[in-house]
């Protein structure tokens, strides 16, 4: 029994450099291309005003595909790409943080707590501008009155369109109004709501996979098990944070500079329930986003094993 509730850790030593960074480029464009109409709609629920403009989430995507096509589900994806760098800097931090931890502790929750919670960390010091950049384009369409900033409709009439013009149209008139802190407003909001969500996250992951290990026949694969543990992490890790993503949201779309505020107008308006607003969008991005990335992070990891250590390990 003790053999089989013991899965496999591959640590940051054992791994070939090389080849980790060159699969994981690969791994998060795909997961990212994948779950972007999620994020899309989800942003767009929680920024709403009650109901105004859609009912849930696949009232919204077929909204959405209905007036604006595919490309709707996709506006704002190619600056997005840009957080393949925050990607990298995260899975990156969080290996070298577990390690500096396990001198001091081989308890492996609190050493997924602290890597987790300090990937993040440094993952939204990147990501922030982006997102805020981003956020902005997926609010274009149907759900533009909603924010302050609107593409010129007339930089895309008798005009080729440009490479990434409409991001520099946004990008622009963000600096315009609010100069260099406009691309980071709402960073506060968003350390305080993927912080703890990467803490969470990571520790119900070891957690959920150890259970069910407990549970499955001795013969059942690690990876099956992982895949499962991490939909059921990501959806504990969602619910618990998602107040505080409606409120970052609403934070970055409409330019708001007080949390608190924020946070007690959405109350006053639309009550409790106003806290859950795009939780089943953002449990269905983080679903597949997380079978997605285990199962390729986990293969990545057993991929970019050092030559010497690939005989010694048993999955």
């Amino acid at each position: 029994m003790q053999q089989k509730r013991n899965i496999q850790i591959i640590e940051w030593e054992d791994l070939d450099k090389r080849k980790f960074y060159s699969f994981g480029v690969f791994m998060t464009m795909t997961i990212r291309a994948t779950v972007y109409p999620a994020t899309l709609i989800r942003t767009r629920l929680q920024v709403q005003r009650g109901k105004s403009l859609y009912s849930g989430t696949f009232d919204a995507f077929f909204k959405i595909l209905r007036t604006e096509g595919v490309r709707g589900l996709y506006r704002g994806f190619m600056v997005n790409t840009f957080t393949l760098i925050s990607g990298q800097a995260y899975i990156t931090t969080y290996e070298l943080v577990r390690k500096y931890v396990s001198q001091y502790s081989k308890d492996n929750t609190v050493k997924s707590l602290v890597a987790g919670g300090s990937a993040s960390l440094v993952a939204q010091s990147i990501t922030v501008p982006i997102d805020v950049i981003s956020q902005q384009l997926m609010m274009q369409g149907q759900g533009e009155h909603l924010t302050r900033f609107r593409l010129n409709s007339n930089s895309e009439k008798g005009k080729p369109k440009k490479v990434f013009g409409q991001t520099r149209n946004i990008v622009s008139q963000i600096f315009a109004a609010d100069g260099f802190r406009g691309f980071y407003r709402g960073y506060v909001a968003s350390l305080l709501t993927y912080i703890p969500n990467s803490a969470v996250w990571w520790p119900f992951y070891h957690f959920y996979a150890e259970q069910l290990s407990n549970l499955a026949p001795s013969d059942c694969p690690h990876l099956i098990l992982q895949a499962t543990a991490g939909p059921l992490a990501a959806a504990t890790a969602s619910t618990v944070t998602n107040p505080m993503d409606v409120v970052r949201a609403r934070v970055q779309v409409e330019g708001r500079s007080s949390i608190i505020e924020t946070f007690r107008q959405l109350i006053r308006e639309e009550g409790m329930w106003g806290l859950t607003k795009g939780l089943s969008a953002r449990i269905i991005s983080s679903t597949p986003t997380a079978i997605v990335m285990v199962v390729g992070y986990e293969t990545l990891k057993k991929l970019s094993l050092r030559p010497e250590l690939v005989d010694s390990r048993h999955w």
